[in-house]
């Protein structure tokens, strides 16, 4: 049986991939009850803030899609199923 949360598991998950400097994830679940996707004990919508210098020399997209490359998974079986992201480098954070 796996007692990680989404929330832990995306936390994991970003970490491993983008050694972030700065990794905020909030679960916004609460205000999308009722909506499409939005499931009773929330962990379907998360917006995350992330700075790594893994993001240099990257567009939004690219960023955008490597962060869903590495949440793998989560975002192809319904786990999760909105994801508000910004995601900066160091230097767009400063």
């Amino acid at each position: 049986m796996n007692l990680e949360t989404a929330q832990t598991r995306l936390r994991r998950k970003l970490e491993a991939v983008f050694s972030p400097i700065l990794l905020e994830i909030k679960d916004e679940s609460a205000r999308h009850a009722g909506h499409a996707g939005a499931r009773k004990g929330g962990e379907t919508h998360f917006n995350v803030r992330i700075v790594s210098a893994v993001f240099k020399g990257m567009n939004q997209v690219a960023r955008h899609r490597a962060v869903y490359a590495a949440l793998g998974e989560d975002m192809k079986e319904g786990g999760i199923h909105a994801l508000a992201l910004q995601t900066l480098t160091p230097e767009e954070a400063a």
